[in-house]
């Protein structure tokens, strides 16, 4: 007599069916987020969602995690004072395995993220998608720009070569100039009124610890608000 293939016992239909096998199974089983992931599968994307403007949002996502990694193998070698910076950013470049193609993907990335973050601001402008109830989604993308651009800045600094060093001299007397705050923007920055150790060790601080933190808080409030109000309407 054969015997017929159920749920068991302890289960209705329903839990057995969503039931994921294998290790991601088992983790989502362990921290019941089995309504999560189901209303996650069963969203369904506008078509006009398909369009590849839509896209450059995920795409720079994609980037930040590209940059994450190969940010901390940098990191690794990398050394942030000025004796050894230099020194430190040749050896990843000549010495280090593959640490010239680790470094070459991670300057190129930080380049297209900026520029993709900027040309997802500008479909979300063109499309009306910053008008109500999306103002404050809007406002956590400006602020996202806002980081992407000073990590950029940040980063530039960190060879301690020539270049990096007038481009933040220019970029910080920029800062400089503000009105009223401006002074204090400038030692805020440098460290003081040159630029010193004190600027290199203040600039890698914010690119690898502050900058993230911020940006990751920022993604996760940004991605909850596009859940929670959908995607845009079509162009």
């Amino acid at each position: 007599m054969s015997v017929s293939a159920g749920p068991v016992p302890d289960q209705t239909p329903s839990e057995a069916k969503r039931r994921k096998p294998g290790l991601v199974g088992w983790v989502v089983n362990r921290l019941g987020m089995d309504d999560l992931m189901e209303d996650q599968y069963n969203r369904v994307v506008p078509f006009h969602a398909t369009n590849y403007v839509y896209c450059f949002g995920g795409i720079a996502l994609v980037l930040f995690v590209i940059l994450t990694a190969t940010g901390i193998m940098l990191a690794v070698y990398y050394q942030s004072t000025p004796d050894t910076a230099y020194q430190s950013v040749l050896n990843i470049s000549t010495h280090v395995q593959f640490g010239w193609w680790i470094r070459s993907i991670h300057r190129w990335s930080a380049s297209a993220m900026v520029v993709l973050v900027f040309a997802h601001m500008l479909r979300v402008f063109f499309t009306g998608a910053y008008k109500k109830p999306r103002e404050l989604n809007w406002l956590t993308g400006v602020a996202l720009l806002l980081m992407t651009m000073g990590f950029g800045f940040t980063g530039y600094l960190l060879p301690w070569d020539q270049k990096a060093y007038w481009a933040t001299k220019v970029g910080t007397d920029i800062a400089g100039s503000v009105p009223l705050i401006g002074h204090f923007l400038l030692v805020s920055l440098r460290g003081g009124d040159q630029i010193s150790a004190a600027t290199l060790g203040r600039f890698f601080t914010l690119h690898v610890l502050v900058l993230p933190a911020i940006i990751v808080i920022l993604l996760l409030g940004h991605f909850f608000m596009i859940r929670r109000h959908g995607i845009s309407g079509r162009l």
